[in-house]
């Protein structure tokens, strides 16, 4: 045999593999295209029955969410998921290495500690947040939202960025340190760099579960910091159910979140798996 035939040989995926791919994206992106036509129909053309495939698509139902308080709703969704990520990461990063390192007792029996608070279903606390909000002055405010993200965004911060700097070398650090970094050059310019695809994974789950959120945003609000998904909710009234504004209002939701996932997909897989695997 020919030396040339000795480099590693690619094939291609088999026509079964490529059907099956297909169908699954089918299957996966169906409800959201369906949802994103709709919001380009009006209420008379959604209701119609059987659905019209082909049609003129209009952007009044657009138009009409951002002439009303849509607009505002979506962005103090924006802010309280933004910032709340952001400041989970700040405070739980730090601590998550800190753990990592500690070699005293007790370090599994406070890493489960931690996780166990974020098991706890939130309508536990909504009387204390409610009570506690009103009393300092926090209701119906963006910064309630962002503090009550935080608090349950920052323990699943901790537990999931542990694993990833407990597989980064104490070496590496050791011989930094040797050479005359500082702790803080240590971590900031060897450890996070080696943990990037954790981050990545665990900003993304932190800012899901803060856009998300709808029950600690329909009770702690009223106007001036509703979210984006009570907003929707407020189609459904009593008059009736503006369908066409619920799908453009759904579609906008979801937008950011596709964005945010586009924009770091190269890290989310290496993210959601390298934390795993030690050594």
């Amino acid at each position: 045999m020919s030396g040339g035939m000795s480099g590693p040989v690619r094939r291609s995926a088999s026509p079964r593999r490529l059907v099956a791919i297909g169908v699954t994206l089918i299957v996966l992106l169906s409800p959201f295209l369906w949802l994103l036509q709709m919001s380009f129909k009006s209420n008379d053309l959604i209701l119609q029955f059987p659905p019209p495939l082909i049609f003129t698509p209009t952007l009044q139902n657009y138009a009409s969410l951002w002439q009303g308080a849509f607009a505002a709703s979506f962005v103090n969704s924006l802010m309280s998921a933004s910032f709340s990520t952001a400041l989970a990461l700040v405070l739980g990063v730090p601590a998550a290495y800190a753990l990592s390192r500690w070699a005293g007792r007790g370090k599994h029996a406070l890493s489960f500690a931690i996780l166990v608070t974020r098991m706890a279903p939130p309508i536990a606390f909504t009387i204390p947040f409610f009570l506690f909000y009103r009393w300092i002055g926090l209701l119906d405010t963006v910064t309630g939202l962002v503090l009550v993200y935080t608090s349950f965004n920052l323990p699943l911060v901790i537990w999931m960025m542990q694993p990833f700097f407990e597989t980064v070398p104490t070496s590496l650090e050791e011989a930094a340190l040797v050479d005359g970094a500082s702790t803080r050059v240590v971590f900031l310019h060897i450890v996070l760099p080696m943990v990037a695809p954790g981050i990545a994974a665990t900003a993304i789950l932190c800012f899901l579960y803060a856009w998300n959120d709808f029950f600690f945003a329909l009770i702690l609000t009223r106007t001036n910091a509703r979210t984006a998904p009570v907003a929707v909710v407020n189609f459904m009234n009593y008059e009736g159910w503006e369908w066409g504004k619920i799908a453009a209002g759904g579609s906008l939701v979801m937008a950011p979140v596709l964005i945010f996932s586009l924009a770091v997909r190269r890290y989310l897989v290496s993210g959601l798996t390298a934390g795993a695997v030690k050594g």
